[in-house]
Parts: structure tokens; C-alpha cells; sequence
């Protein structure tokens, strides 16, 4: 999920035609940055040398800053006027905000435990109960979907990423993949058992517009979405 914010002492103003910026040193022609990077800092406010941060500049954003999680790094965007100690300052902030909420996460989803409860109270509330996993588990090597199954053996794999996501997207997610249990295809009975959760149709629309933005994100580079299966 994105996180965004405004730099202050900007204003809006959304009749201004942005000012096209040249883009700074290292970076390509549009301004962005073409190689993800380490934080090598270690003074107060730097990113750790365990993040793996790419930022990408755009001559079109004038005052905000987003940052979301992408294929095992952080991705900030940033406008392309932004001097080099501005980038730094604000890419350390935009990764602590973003640790800080996925850390508040995870302690309110819990693991691999809590989530199996989720997925049998969910499939009792909309699925009669018939949905009967024998595992429900986070993994975190699933970058092109948000949610596996595997009718088989009853498995279920959550992708890590939805752990910064609002709840009802995970239970949305659970329910998806309970229903491949009744279920295999993706044929009417199948969207009809998933349709039961009743916010499925917002979560389809936030996941939708998390792949929107990480379309954006790549800016005119190739992104596989992501999807539930």
C-alpha cells in the first residue's frame, strides 16, 4: 500500500502546468532513478543498510512524497526538484513511517496461527463453514499475488505484502481462496461464493488501486500485476 505525503510549506495548486526540471545527477533523462541502492548513512535519520531503496524522481510531482513496498524493496517518489540532502532527509522519513505502520501490522494480523482462525471464522460467517483448510500460512516469496490455493492438499499462502493492508483486504484475500476450495475455477459459482463477503467488491477496488499505482510507480516499465488465484 502507498504511502503519501506533502511537503510542507508547498501549496496546491491544480491549475499550475508543472515545470519540467533537469534531472539530477545519476539519473536517467525523465529524472528517475534506474538502480535500486542501499542507505550506506549511519547518522541519525539515514536508512538502514538493510533497506534497499530505489528512488525515482518525476518532473510531474511538485510536492508530495510516496513510498510503497515493491518486489522485496521501497520504492519513494519524489519530486525531480528535490535537492540531494531533501531526497535523503525525506526517503529516511517516508521508510520509517512505512516500518513503523507494517510492524503495527503485523502485530494485529499475527501469524501463521492467528491467520488460520481468521480463515475458519471466516469461512463459518460466509461460506457455512464447508470451506475446510489444512494450512493457512504468510509467505513471503509471493511477488505476483496477493493469495494462493492448493485444493489438493487444502494449503493456503497469504503473501506477506498484504500484511500493511487493511484488514478487510486480508479477510477479502482469505475468502477468495477458501472459495477455490469449494471451488477450483474461477466460473460463476465460484464468484458467487466470493461475493458472500460483503466488502469483496472495495477490496477488489483497493488491491486494484494498489497496481495502479505501482503501474505509475514504474512509469511507462513493464509491471506484471499482481492478482489473487
Amino acid at each position: 500500500m502507498p504511502y503519501g505525503a506533502c511537503v510542507p510549506g508547498s501549496t496546491p495548486d491544480a491549475n499550475a502546468s508543472p515545470k519540467p526540471a533537469g534531472p539530477p545527477p545519476g539519473t536517467g533523462g525523465d529524472g528517475r532513478a534506474r538502480t535500486a541502492a542501499r542507505g550506506t548513512h549511519a547518522g541519525p535519520g539515514d536508512v538502514a543498510d538493510t533497506d534497499v531503496v530505489e528512488v525515482r524522481r518525476s518532473a510531474r510531482r511538485r510536492r508530495t512524497v510516496t513510498a510503497y513496498r515493491e518486489l522485496g524493496r521501497t520504492v519513494v517518489l519524489i519530486p525531480a526538484a528535490f535537492s540531494p540532502a531533501e531526497e535523503r532527509r525525506w526517503v529516511a522519513q517516508m521508510v520509517a513511517k512505512l516500518q513503523t505502520r507494517e510492524e503495527r501490522r503485523r502485530r494485529s494480523l499475527g501469524g501463521d496461527d492467528e491467520l488460520m482462525a481468521r480463515a475458519r471464522a471466516l469461512s463459518a460467517a460466509h461460506l457455512d463453514g464447508a470451506a475446510e483448510p489444512a494450512s493457512v500460512r504468510w509467505v513471503e516469496n509471493q511477488h505476483r499475488r496477493w493469495g494462493s490455493c492448493t485444493p489438493a492438499d487444502r494449503s493456503i499462502r497469504l503473501s506477506g505484502r498484504l500484511r500493511s493492508m487493511p484488514e478487510y483486504v486480508v479477510d477479502y484475500v482469505l475468502v477468495h481462496e477458501l472459495a477455490h476450495l469449494l471451488e477450483a475455477g474461477h466460473d460463476e459459482r465460484f464468484w458467487a461464493l466470493v461475493a458472500r463477503y460483503p466488502r469483496a467488491e472495495r477490496a477488489r477496488g483497493f488491491l486494484e488501486g494498489v497496481e495502479l499505482a505501482n503501474t505509475a510507480g514504474e512509469a511507462g516499465g513493464f509491471h506484471a500485476p499482481d492478482h489473487v488465484d
